[in-house]
């Protein structure tokens, strides 16, 4: 009780700023990155932080290694690389749950040897893409992907930085040779198991359910596109639904042009070859997703006759008005591409199916066109008399995807070189980011834009705001307040480590939660005259398990806007996840080291 009183007005300000910021993560609809910069600036300004103290985390090698990952995974995104992982990695569920499943085994599986890290950051495009095609939840697929790699990196002592740093510290204290490489196995693996048939069980009932906007197709507009299937491409002998031709949602094959003759009547099992021409008709995202899959070209050979290069092109949408000289021609007989330096690759008109071929449709005033065209056709046509309407899509272009296995194999690369223990993950993540824009890659337009700064700034913020409740001692005073609840029991101490820990992640960082509560685990030991070993394995697993808040972890941070998550849904399945993994750690713990 001395100790609260002990505290300092500080300590109490500390606490009363991190549950004020829990509360507005709960109740309000306030950006994350606004209250956690929020609660970092009254530390600040209230002289709690000094300003190097408030501002460490934005130079924290954890953040800035989560920023330049956004870089290298463009390179696989730019190139179509991620388009391999979904099907060969992923493959095809039979269901959500098998989906989930089939997810969650090589995520946790790659994060036993890799910073669990890289291992979200690359597969959160491929997951969206595999998502899309298989019309799964995505709110259902992200979380469930990122506490399977926080599992998985318990099992190894490089699986993650927590590992190494408790590991760090007890062999310093302790004068030993520490843990072996696969000694947390032990612990690591019951772990892993457990998350993942929680996941696939009562998951079902507690992780979010939200549809996408994108999930009704009513009162849109309908476009036709033709693509053709290039010769050599991995399509080549496949069956229209093992190409994930049939799954793109609000996309329809019309029929088949093969040698000459139509067959209007495709089914699922029909085998594609090469030079096929398919006509589909479907909404524009399903429309801009054809243009990106491997092995398909749109079917004009128009596309390739443009000034500029594919990469460097532009998606853009145009509605042709009643002045436009194209009125009553076809597109063949327009010249489009000699008039404006674009190609059409796919026509809607009106919410009407047009039968025949893009290149012989006569245009009718009100036609909307996707375009493939130079970057600056917008503005050269936005007041033209020939067009209502001209927008660009987004940042869409065509993709390299000739460029794949380099943007695949210098991922590889990266992953090797840390694993090999030669650099560190940052060192690494700038090489790769650097050698996927020098190689093309990706561009530095493109790589400028792509960190989430929102992630990043929570990230920082929050290290800040750790940093506070560590220097005002409050939590060292959460910390030894648990702990001393055991009254010397050595079960019920390993429990309330495992608790104070696990507290502790929540609203610091899981570094940091393991640093401070190390030394009063490591005292608890000694004082009651028992092995070290378990209290530092379990140290080891709570640092980890990190999953009752979306600032706990970095992996928790990166899905949370992507899957449009609030910060309840990681409470709602996080808080009963770490109460079960607690419990089966104080079980199993002791059981291989005993007291």
């Amino acid at each position: 009780m001395d100790s609260l009183w002990q505290l300092g007005w500080e300590g109490w300000f500390s606490l009363a700023i991190v549950l004020s910021c829990f509360l507005l993560f709960a109740f309000s609809r306030a950006a994350p990155d606004i209250v956690t910069s929020g609660a970092l600036t009254l530390l600040m300004v209230s002289g709690v932080l000094t300003p190097a103290d408030a501002l460490a985390g934005f130079s924290n090698p954890g953040m800035l290694t989560v920023a330049v990952l956004y870089i290298v995974v463009t390179g696989l995104t730019e190139t179509g690389a991620v388009g391999w992982i979904g099907p060969g990695l992923l493959g095809r569920p039979r269901g959500p749950t098998h989906a989930r499943l089939r997810l969650m085994l090589p995520a946790a599986g790659l994060s036993a040897f890799l910073n669990n890290t890289p291992v979200v950051a690359i597969f959160i495009p491929a997951v969206q893409d595999w998502a899309k095609r298989h019309r799964l939840e995505l709110s259902r697929l992200l979380l469930p992907m990122s506490y399977a790699t926080i599992a998985g990196g318990t099992c190894t002592l490089i699986g993650t930085s927590t590992n190494l740093v408790v590991n760090g510290l007890y062999t310093e204290r302790l004068q030993g040779e520490g843990l072996g490489l696969f000694e947390p196995i032990w612990i690591g693996l019951p772990v892993t198991l457990i998350v993942l048939l929680f996941l696939v069980t009562v998951g079902d009932w507690l992780l979010p359910r939200r549809q996408p906007a994108a999930s009704t197709y009513e009162d849109v507009r309908e476009y036709i596109a033709e693509m053709l299937v290039e010769p050599g491409s991995p399509l080549v002998g496949k069956s229209i639904e093992a190409a994930g031709l049939r799954q793109l949602p609000g996309l329809f094959l019309i029929e088949i042009e093969r040698c000459g003759q139509v067959l209007p009547v495709v089914s699922p099992q029909d085998v594609l070859r090469a030079q096929d021409r398919l006509v589909f008709a479907g909404i524009l995202d399903s429309v801009m997703d054809l243009q990106k899959t491997r092995g398909l070209i749109p079917a004009t050979n128009q596309v390739f006759k443009l000034d500029v290069p594919r990469p460097g092109r532009s998606f853009v949408e145009a509605v042709l008005s009643d002045k436009s000289p194209l009125i009553g021609k076809t597109v063949r007989a327009g010249r489009f591409r000699n008039r404006y330096d674009a190609v059409i690759i796919a026509l809607a008109r009106n919410g009407e199916r047009v039968a025949g071929k893009i290149g012989d449709m006569v245009l009718v005033p009100g036609d909307t066109l996707l375009l493939e065209t130079r970057p600056d056709f917008v503005a050269q046509q936005k007041n033209s008399r020939d067009f209502l309407l001209v927008s660009q899509i987004g940042d869409s272009h065509p993709l390299q995807h000739e460029h794949a296995p380099l943007a695949i194999g210098i991922v590889g690369a990266m992953v090797a070189v840390v694993s090999l223990g030669w650099l560190s993950m940052l060192e690494a993540a700038l090489l790769a980011a650097g050698l996927m824009i020098l190689t093309r890659c990706t561009d530095g337009r493109t790589a400028r834009r792509a960190p989430d700064w929102q992630v990043l700034v929570v990230i920082a913020t929050s290290f800040g705001i750790g940093a506070a409740l560590e220097k005002t001692g409050a939590a060292n005073l959460l910390a030894g307040g648990l702990i001393g609840l055991a009254d010397g029991n050595p079960w019920a101490t390993l429990a309330l480590v495992f608790l104070a820990t696990a507290i502790l992640t929540a609203v610091a960082t899981n570094n940091v939660a393991a640093v401070l509560v190390f030394p009063i685990a490591l005292e608890a030991a000694r004082t009651m005259g028992v092995a070290p070993e378990p209290f530092i394995l379990t140290l080891m697993v709570a640092a980890s398990a990190s999953f009752a808040t979306p600032i706990g972890y970095q992996t928790n941070l990166m899905v949370f806007n992507v899957g449009g998550y609030h910060f309840y849904d990681f409470v709602r399945v996080g808080v009963p996840l770490t109460l079960l993994v607690g419990l089966v750690t104080v079980l199993v713990v002791p059981l291989v080291w005993p007291f």
